[in-house]
Order: C-alpha cells, then structure tokens, then sequence
C-alpha cells in the first residue's frame, strides 16, 4: 500500500527516474530515491553534464571485437599495443578485472574479457557469455598460455573448469591464478600486491 501511494503523490518524471536509478546494480528504492532528488536540488550544469556523459558513454564507447574489453577505439590499445605479449591472454569475468590487473603492473599480456561467468541458477551458460569467442582466438593466434582468472568462488571456479576442458586438447598451457586471492572474493576487490602474487604463482591446469 505504502509504495502506491508513494506512486501516486510522485510526478512521473520522478518516478521513472527512481525507477530507472533502483535497476542498477546495488542500487536499492531508498538509495534510488536519494539519488533523485539530490539531481532535483543540484545546479543545472551538474545534471547537464551527466546527462550528456551518459549520452556519450553510449555512443562512443563499445567493446573491443578481439578481446570484448570496452574501448572508444576498436581494437582496444592493449590488443593494439607493440609492447604486449599476443602469445598469453587472461581471461577475466568483467572489464573491471582487467583494471585490478593492470594496477598490479605485472603482466605485460593481453587479455579476454568474458562478460560473465558460467551460472546455470542465474541463467548465464556458456552460449551467454564470450566462451566460444575466446577457443575461436586460441585455435586462430598463436597462443602459448591462457590464464583463467575468472573469480574465486563457486561460479568463478565452474567457469574455469569448462574453460580447461575446451582449452587443454587444444595444446596450449592453462594455468590458474594462485589462491593468494581470497575464497569467494571478487578480482576488482583485490588488492595489486596480493593480484600480483598471485599472477607470479599462478599454477597449471
């Protein structure tokens, strides 16, 4: 009863965009509607620019077509990079992981970026994510090592095995980030000391 009438005294601009803001991720209605009304009472130039920044972010940034991290300019600078190491490719969950990674400045390779990981309870398998993606690159390039560096936890876990199994026959090296990482924890949580360790000590698969 109380979120209808809440509904009803709100003007639709409002609203939708309390609406709008609790479908973002660890965004709950209360922190949603304090988000809202702190844009109603900020300065025009502060909601124009965010207006304007999310309409950029939209039509100039996207994902690299080799490595699906995001990039204004496709491929990205590390798939473009003379510097990189083309032969090793670590494959991460998210674009953020890729950021946790290069704050360690320890790896000098590229990377995959899967955008999820394999979660049959969630609905996300295999053909919901950049896994077939990722064996098409590994039988086209030359590439020597794969680093699974998907989350530890349950689903991070399930994912690299998958991974193993489709990259093993194909004659690479597949190695594991070490458990310098805490069980259950999230790559972008880590900090770059303990991320780089467990770079150095990553085992095989």
């Amino acid at each position: 009863m109380q979120h209808g009438f809440e509904n009803q005294i709100l003007v639709e601009p409002v609203a939708r965009l309390i609406e709008e803001f609790s479908r973002l991720p660890g965004i709950g209605p209360k922190t949603a509607s304090r988000l809202t009304f702190y844009l109603l009472r900020a300065p025009d130039e502060q909601t124009n620019a965010l207006a304007a920044t999310l309409a950029a972010l939209k039509e100039h940034v996207r994902f690299c077509s080799r490595c699906f991290n995001i990039t204004v300019d496709d491929p990205c600078a590390i798939c473009n990079s003379t510097t990189r190491d083309p032969g090793i490719i670590c494959v991460v969950e998210e674009p953020l992981d890729v950021l946790a990674i290069e704050r360690t400045g320890m790896y000098r390779g590229v990377y995959h970026v899967l955008h999820g990981r394999i979660a049959p309870l969630e609905g996300m398998n295999r053909e919901d994510i950049r896994f077939d993606e990722l064996i098409d690159r590994v039988r086209s390039e030359p590439i020597n090592e794969v680093i699974l560096a998907t989350n530890a936890n349950l689903e991070g876990d399930a994912t690299a095995f998958h991974l193993q199994r489709a990259l093993v026959p194909l004659g690479i090296r597949v190695t594991r980030l070490a458990r310098g990482l805490p069980t259950g924890g999230d790559l972008e949580w880590a900090d770059p000391h303990t991320l780089g360790s467990a770079l150095e000590g990553r085992r095989e698969l």
